[in-house]
């Protein structure tokens, strides 16, 4: 059996969410099948160390996809093509994007549907790609895989999916992230924030992400209570805004704001259990990895109530409204001043991140793929 993958977003040092899911499943997979032939689809030279093994065949495909009109020209031609040179069985796109011009019998993994909620946070073409094609994928799929209980229900709504033809595959968490000894933590908190304690935020600079909000609710927070704590964001500033730009220079405590841009994964596992609290407070989210990472280390959670979060925090994050500064102010102060409070949220953490497994998830989504062969 021959299965061609799309692995465009395996970049060395730029893996994001989707990325890192299509690594730590395709990586399982792949050395757990070495009767299968993969053939990875990169829209540029790859790197080495995205070739699991033997069995996998590297291509690159042109032109490099990262526009809507390439997008068109890349799944629409390059891939279907390629899915003929190769001979495959199977096409599996652990992004969601599929080909809608072959007979290939294909999988999706659909992650969200957030540009259907708030289609005015993506740019004017790559809002009208997705509008336009991904019910199309959705309907051309095989079978689809999404990684929440939330996002299947809200696939199943808006593109009229039927649910038994969707497969849950959960986020795991990296086995890396592991709480860290106090000596660790001081390093980090000089290095990183002055030598003070700090809350953190992970996760792309995006309007979603909530980032305006958290800013507002940090100031606040501050402005309640004599604390040397800092807030610290780790992420990429491509979709930084006005409104983000706003709330910064609005605030009164701007200087404890830290941005340390994207971080390498060696320094994110200190970074992340080295903080106070993960503040985590998206408007939506069809997972949120960064919940169970800091969970995994042993570090509390502040999210949001709203889409997958609940789902993925149950009873051991501090669930708030995103839209509501106060409560998120308040759920800082609570971290801040409730030591038994703050120790039970991290047992509970501990626990629930232990659910959760890249394992699992490499065996869910093989599960789905072996269906869609039948």
């Amino acid at each position: 059996m021959k299965i061609a993958v799309n692995t465009r977003l395996l970049l060395p040092n730029k893996l994001d969410g989707m990325g890192w899911f299509a690594y730590h499943t395709l990586k399982r997979i792949t050395q757990r099948h070495p009767e299968i032939d993969f053939i990875f689809l990169f829209d540029r030279s790859w790197s080495d160390e995205f070739v699991f093994g033997n069995n996998v065949t590297p291509v690159a495909l042109f032109p490099q996809a990262r526009h809507p009109l390439l997008y068109y020209l890349w799944f629409e031609h390059a891939v279907p093509n390629a899915l003929k040179k190769y001979n495959a069985d199977l096409f599996l796109s652990p992004d969601g994007y599929l080909s809608l011009s072959t007979k290939v019998p294909q999988v999706s993994v659909m992650h969200d549907l957030n540009f259907e909620h708030y289609p005015e946070d993506l740019p004017y073409f790559t809002r009208h790609y997705y509008k336009y094609y991904f019910p199309r994928f959705a309907r051309k799929a095989q079978r689809l895989a999404t990684v929440s209980e939330f996002s299947k229900s809200d696939i199943v709504k808006n593109y009229h999916i039927s649910p038994t033809n969707i497969d849950v595959v959960y986020n795991g968490v990296n086995e890396l992230f592991q709480p860290v000894s106090d000596e660790v933590k001081k390093l980090v908190h000089d290095k990183f924030a002055h030598g003070c304690e700090y809350m953190l935020f992970v996760g792309m600079l995006h309007k979603r992400k909530n980032i305006a909000n958290l800013l507002l609710a940090f100031d606040q927070f501050k402005k309640s209570i004599s604390s040397s704590t800092k807030f610290v964001i780790v992420g990429h500033k491509k979709w930084w805004s006005a409104e983000m730009e706003d709330a910064l220079n609005g605030m009164q405590f701007k200087e404890d704001v830290i941005f340390l841009g994207r971080q390498p994964i060696e320094e994110l596992l200190n970074i992340t259990a080295s903080a106070k609290a993960m503040l985590y407070v998206s408007t939506f989210e069809g997972f949120g990895v960064p919940i169970l990472e800091a969970m995994r280390c042993g570090v509390p959670v502040i999210t949001s109530n709203v889409t997958s979060m609940p789902e993925v925090g149950s009873d051991a994050a501090i669930l708030v409204d995103p839209f509501n500064v106060n409560e998120i102010s308040q759920a800082m102060a609570r971290i801040e001043n409730d030591a038994d409070y703050t120790q039970e949220l991290i047992r509970k953490g501990l626990l629930r991140s232990q659910e959760f497994s890249w394992d699992r998830s490499a065996n869910l989504l093989w599960e789905c793929v072996v269906k869609a062969s039948k």
